[in-house]
């Protein structure tokens, strides 16, 4: 009988037993964190035709402030050629210039998805716009990218809206819009 005990005691711990059900509730679920209205939107998007704009007039450029204190540079959205193509992505100039007067154009579009995506369709060299094959990239996991979330979240997009707000309103976001870290909230006296 001594004997027995420790076979038996052996044969409960070690054998193999069948896996119940409810052993692993979560973790062979699969599918996406996304509610399904946003998820199944997203995946029916299709984009649209795009062609390259015009090199920009100075004229047209309209600075836009980012809520970045250390930041070098100026940036501007050619506010002749902001367009919301019929995909609904926004499309724009971008131009960055350095303190000492030296300037990167590049020509995007930026969806107003929740997480925010962007795309770039061409840099600017010489006067003139070079096409590059780039992808939708999500502006969410860009910590360092303060530009496009500003764009996404302040300025092109409709704050938890998720589309494009008209012309009219981005240009006048870009001109009227305060950086965090100056509105207190509070009017002036």
């Amino acid at each position: 009988m001594r004997s027995l005990v420790p076979t038996l005691c052996f044969l409960l711990l070690y054998a193999p037993m069948p896996a119940a059900k409810w052993d692993r509730p979560f973790l062979d679920e699969t599918g996406s964190p996304m509610p399904r209205s946003v998820e199944d939107k997203d995946k029916s998007w299709k984009e649209g035709a795009t062609s390259l704009p015009p090199w920009p007039n100075d004229e047209d450029l309209v600075e836009l402030s980012v809520d970045d204190p250390e930041s070098r540079f100026r940036y501007y959205i050619d506010g002749k050629h902001l367009s919301t193509g019929a995909d609904g992505a926004v499309r724009y100039t971008l131009v960055v210039e350095s303190r000492s007067g030296v300037r990167n154009l590049s020509f995007e579009g930026l969806r107003c998805t929740p997480s925010g995506v962007f795309k770039l369709y061409a840099y600017g060299n010489n006067g003139r716009f070079e096409k590059i094959d780039g992808d939708w990239v999500s502006i969410q996991g860009r910590r360092h990218d303060k530009v496009h979330r500003d764009l996404h979240g302040h300025i092109l997009c409709i704050p938890r809206g998720f589309q494009p707000r008209s012309k009219r309103d981005m240009i006048r976001a870009m001109r009227t819009r305060v950086p965090n870290r100056t509105s207190t909230g509070f009017l002036p006296d």
